[in-house]
């Protein structure tokens, strides 16, 4: 797996992805389809031969993340954006307890394993699957101290559908920042390399947007 700063920035863009969707479902019980997909489909990449392959090897798959990871980094002058860094920052933190859990590792994978016939049946959007992978969360992650809290509005998060896309989006999202770790990211670098963290994916984001319309 390769360790340079645009690896890092596109793991670093899922983690972003997958807490700017949690912070729209949270508030409004929507996001974009394509981009929860992307985000479900990356826990099913166990043996990616590049970090992008993670996310579908395709770079417009990760518009939402990168374009979210660019604008958050550079400046947190609405509610939202400070929602997003606090569970994205929440998320790499949680991923660093995981690292160290062997046996929770193990369960997690032996889950997703056998939730890859649901997927392939069903589809990553697919309320079985969802609600598979949220169990997956609830069972393993849950349970350790530190816990998420998501902020949004109560009526919209108590539907069990959102409930269960938010545990699933925050399982994708650990999922990245385990990826971020392997590529060589680490916390220190969120302060000390923000700069060419947030130029890197500014310069994706346009590369996406321009795929999208080739």
């Amino acid at each position: 797996m390769s360790r340079s700063i645009h690896d890092q920035t596109l793991a670093l863009a899922g983690v972003f992805q997958a807490s700017a969707l949690v912070q729209q479902i949270a508030h409004s019980g929507q996001c974009a389809e394509s981009s929860f997909e992307t985000c479900l489909r990356s826990l099913f990449a166990t043996q990616p031969e590049t970090t992008l392959d993670v996310f579908g090897g395709e770079l417009k798959d990760l518009r939402e993340g990168l374009s979210t990871l660019a604008s958050v980094m550079s400046q947190q002058s609405k509610q939202q954006d400070i929602e997003v860094l606090r569970y994205a920052l929440n998320l790499i933190n949680l991923s660093s307890k995981l690292r160290q859990n062997s046996d929770m590792l193990d369960v997690i994978g032996s889950r997703i394993d056998q939730a890859r016939h649901t997927a392939s049946h069903f589809g990553y959007n697919h309320s079985n699957l969802i609600a598979n992978v949220a169990s997956i969360y609830t069972d393993t992650i849950s349970t350790f101290r530190q816990r998420i809290q998501v902020s949004g509005e109560p009526t919209i998060l108590q539907r069990e559908e959102n409930a269960a896309k938010v545990r699933a989006l925050l399982l994708a999202g650990i999922r990245s920042a385990v990826l971020w770790h392997q590529t060589g990211g680490r916390r220190w670098q969120l302060i000390f390399t923000r700069r060419k963290v947030i130029m890197t994916a500014r310069e994706l984001a346009e590369k996406a947007n321009r795929s999208v319309y080739d």
